[in-house]
């Protein structure tokens, strides 16, 4: 028999043979990203334990074959996902998704996932308790999980909490003798072995360890931000994923190592936010607030989110049925909707149909949908450029607002204060933002060549944000989508580009600009196979990973074994 075909047997009997996929039907929606990115693997294998998972990662480690770990797949760099062009082994996607354990310690304080944990799924068990995760909408939108936030230093909206992050982890690794370790930094005694630990916390039997979950010394957050992202003067971002400051074991390892559970802490949930819709025609008024807040105000936002009148437009024509799907059936269902499409989308695949036709039916069915938008938001949408979006705790409601009147309405301004429902649709239709994009690129297939989204960390003391391209770039494009997280002055720029323009030319003359300005890219969405590592990124995975055996090439670095 064949090493692979050896390989494979044994990865059938350890998670069972409906749970490891040959057929390329069946991998297509795991080796495909959700933006960018396809390649093949020999098998996707979906184990429905933390022991299959290790038993399975031992059969992969003994075949010296590469591992790729994967939860939702929902990635916008492609970097959960085999990249085209190939590899020197065999690839083998771990996906695991099945794996949705979630213990709570310290009465919520904290919690212990497992891999497939979904947010959606930590904030729905959160929510009675008043607490919740890091983030609470934008990639929870999507199914995306827990640990592919902190595996890739994922940012969010909300500004207290920073970067996704912790120094508690479950993880294996390889090690640069070529020994496959599982490493307990969690934090708890769970035993020995390594199956002993993992049948422990498959069980949740963590109760008698609550007592001192809050008391360990590695922290389980980005304690620093809140104090660090009001320092307007600095002359570096905020927050960026190559940022060695949130550089620890599997935060910010881009599968390099393999994850089996993290620990986390968690945060009391604002109780009546207050929504204030900002309007504009001179960026350099936004940045005034921003600066404002941030240097004066006691408290800080929660969410201070950033979008020019195209995204909005963008969101509002190509976003409605996501966001309408999410108004009425909530996010727990989106994940099993994207499924379906994906079979849909290869079925029609096989039938030698044009891709992105389920994007374009969607589309022509939510055009015959009556407008979804308070009226308010669509006025503000035609009178301003920029597009502000406050969400402030009770108790900083009444100084933001003095803050708001002692400067609105201006010469090129004005703001109001939403209703509950219109701040609900302000945000989810900021939040859709992304999907909206991509169904441009699939109703518009014929005049876009594809996508350039820029993820990008401005220097603190930026005030001149807002900088258009210069004429021979921007006619190059045909749509540009301009949104972010302002506060802390991660913007995200995606730019579809004209059919038979060059993508990856524009990219680097975009890249160079912003360069220039002192900035960092990417952000929060890491590098995957669209940037390339900085070198301290790149020693970091090196560390990490010395025989390079899981997820290889990502940050265009190498894909050979022991990086050669």
């Amino acid at each position: 028999m064949e090493p692979l075909e050896t390989l494979l047997h044994s990865l059938r009997t350890i998670v069972g043979a409906a749970n490891v996929l040959t057929r390329a039907a069946a991998k297509r929606r795991y080796c495909r990203g959700y933006r960018y990115g396809q390649g093949e693997a020999a098998a996707v294998v979906r184990p429905g334990t933390l022991v299959e998972m290790w038993h399975a990662l031992q059969a992969c480690h003994a075949a010296d074959v590469i591992v790729i770990c994967q939860a939702a797949n929902t990635g916008l760099t492609g970097g959960s996902t085999p990249a085209d062009g190939g590899y020197e082994r065999p690839v083998i996607v771990l996906n695991t998704l099945r794996l949705r354990g979630l213990s709570l310690l310290d009465q919520g304080r904290q919690v212990v996932t497992q891999p497939g944990v979904t947010l959606d799924q930590l904030e729905r068990t959160l929510k009675p308790l008043g607490r919740e995760p890091h983030s609470v909408i934008g990639s929870s939108c999507m199914g995306a999980s827990v640990t592919g936030g902190i595996c890739n230093n994922s940012g969010g909206s909300l500004i207290r909490r920073g970067p996704a992050y912790t120094e508690l982890a479950l993880f294996a690794q390889v090690d640069a003798q070529g020994q496959l370790q599982l490493v307990n930094h969690l934090g708890l005694d769970l035993g020995s072995s390594p199956e002993e630990m993992l049948a422990r916390l498959e069980r949740g039997d963590l109760a008698d360890m609550n007592e001192n979950a809050g008391h360990c010394a590695r922290h389980a957050s980005d304690h620093e931000y809140a104090r660090h992202v009001r320092d307007v003067q600095a002359a570096t971002p905020a927050r960026y994923n190559a940022d060695p400051r949130r550089l620890y074991e599997a935060s910010g390892s881009a599968g390099h190592v393999v994850v089996f559970a993290l620990r986390l802490d968690t945060f009391a949930a604002d109780l009546a936010p207050t929504v204030f819709y900002i309007g504009s025609n001179d960026p350099a008024e936004l940045e005034d607030i921003r600066r404002s807040m941030l240097m004066h105000c006691t408290h800080l936002p929660i969410a201070a989110e950033y979008l020019h009148r195209s995204a909005f437009q963008a969101s509002e024509r190509y976003g409605k049925d996501l966001f309408l799907f999410i108004r009425h059936c909530g996010t727990e269902r989106l994940m099993q909707a994207y499924a379906f499409k994906s079979r849909v989308d290869a079925w029609l695949d096989k039938l030698g149909i044009r891709p992105g036709a389920t994007d374009r039916l969607l589309q022509r069915l939510s055009g015959w949908l009556p407008a979804h938008l308070p009226a308010r938001l669509t006025i503000w949408r035609d009178r301003h450029e920029h597009h502000l979006l406050l969400k402030m705790p009770l108790e900083g409601a009444q100084e933001a607002r003095q803050l708001l009147q002692g400067r609105f309405p201006s010469a090129s301004g004005d703001f109001f204060e939403c209703e509950e429902e219109e701040g609900r649709a302000a945000f989810l239709n900021r939040f859709v933002v992304g999907a909206a994009i991509v169904r441009y690129r699939a109703v518009h297939a014929e005049e876009v060549e594809d996508i350039v989204a820029l993820d990008v960390a401005l220097p603190r003391n930026t005030q001149d944000w807002f900088d258009p391209l210069p004429a021979e770039i921007a006619d190059k494009i045909r749509f540009t989508m301009l949104c972010g997280h302002f506060f802390c002055h991660v913007m995200h720029q995606e730019y579809l580009i004209r059919k038979g323009e060059d993508c990856e030319a524009i990219k680097n003359a975009i890249l160079a600009l912003l360069q220039a300005k002192g900035a960092k890219y990417p952000a929060e969405h890491n590098v995957g196979h669209q940037y390339k590592a900085e070198p301290a990124l790149e020693d970091f995975y090196r560390r990490l990973d010395p025989t390079n055996s899981f997820n290889p090439g990502i940050g265009k670095t190498s894909r050979r074994k022991h990086w050669r």
